[in-house]
């Protein structure tokens, strides 16, 4: 019988966002800018470095606590107050390595993650081509990806996805048996519907068509389905690893309610929210000390990034191609 990933929370994420590779991808990126010898290939210096560093364990990147902790979920047992089973530890995460680099240097991702003891057993290593389009098969759940046009035909094909910001603060370790993840709300949890309005049409407008609409639903954004299944997860109920969400957006009263009306009509819970009307939001993510914030505008990632693990989600009309 083949082996699936049914049921699983499926992360698929790139070398450089699980590690600390920017030194290694600073000869990358020279070695395509460079003439090569004729014969040589641009990437074979990079590639020589990496073999050369098989047996060094990259260092954590910036979604490395992320992964940590959510792959932390498949040690414990099937609920709350049952014995755990060490032959046959629930399976509920899947961590999976799609990367840009080449196979070669894959060795050394895989040897990374054996080192600090982290279950990932699938890749898919593409030299340079776009890793995105397996996705798909994968049935993934979320996309973390430095490459900016990976994010966003990952996100057009209907998969969360976010391009990390590699100089982003690394995560607390003051919560090591809870997973933080902080989400911004319109065009990242919600559509971009409202932030539309508020675009053409300033505050004023934007607060009216929010309160005239405080009992209808938002559509769903992008990162709805990571949402969802971050519940499932979290009603699971383990004895060691618990998932602690919050809802952190520009929005303030009385644009509040819609928002927290479709959380419920969604039938989800988040643990915090914060309406911040417009305050910067690093401060704040600094003291909830998240594992990874989601944002699609990069004023806010720029931001946050200074405090803690921080993406941008490439959607909405804020990041609309011209």
């Amino acid at each position: 019988m083949a082996a699936t990933l049914d049921g699983q929370l499926v992360v698929a994420i790139s070398s450089r966002a699980l590690f600390d590779f920017e030194e290694e991808n600073q000869v990358f990126e020279s070695g395509m800018t460079a003439a090569p010898p004729p014969g040589v290939k641009k990437d074979a210096a990079y590639m020589k470095l990496q073999l050369e560093r098989l047996d060094v364990p990259a260092k954590p990147g910036v979604a490395f606590s992320l992964v940590k902790k959510l792959l932390a979920f498949n040690d414990a047992p099937e609920s709350a107050g049952e014995a755990a089973s060490p032959a046959a530890p629930a399976q509920r995460v899947e961590v999976v390595i799609l990367s840009r680099n080449d196979p070669v240097s894959g060795m050394r991702v895989f040897r990374s993650a054996q080192h600090y003891g982290l279950k990932i057993e699938r890749g898919t290593f593409n030299r340079g081509e776009a890793p995105w389009r397996y996705l798909k098969p994968l049935h993934a759940n979320l996309f973390l990806s430095a490459h900016l046009s990976d994010v966003r035909d990952a996100l057009a094909a209907g998969v969360p996805a976010a391009q990390v910001y590699p100089h982003s603060v690394r995560a607390s370790d003051a919560h090591p048996n809870e997973v933080r993840i902080a989400f911004d709300g319109d065009a990242v949890l919600f559509s971009d519907e409202a932030e539309r309005v508020f675009q053409a049409q300033g505050l004023s407008a934007f607060q009216q068509h929010e309160r005239d609409k405080a009992s209808q639903p938002l559509l769903a954004g992008p990162f709805k389905p990571l949402l969802e299944a971050l519940h499932r997860l979290q009603q699971v109920g383990t004895s060691h690893m618990r998932i602690r969400t919050a809802l952190v957006t520009a929005r303030s009263a009385p644009a509040h309610e819609r928002a927290i009306r479709t959380l419920m009509e969604w039938n989800i819970e988040v643990d915090e929210a914060m309406f911040l009307g417009g305050l910067a939001k690093g401060e704040f993510l600094r003291e909830f000390e998240p594992d990874f914030f989601f944002d699609d505008q990069t004023g806010h990632v720029n931001s946050a990034a200074q405090h803690v693990p921080s993406g941008h989600v490439a959607s909405g009309v804020s990041n609309q191609l011209s």
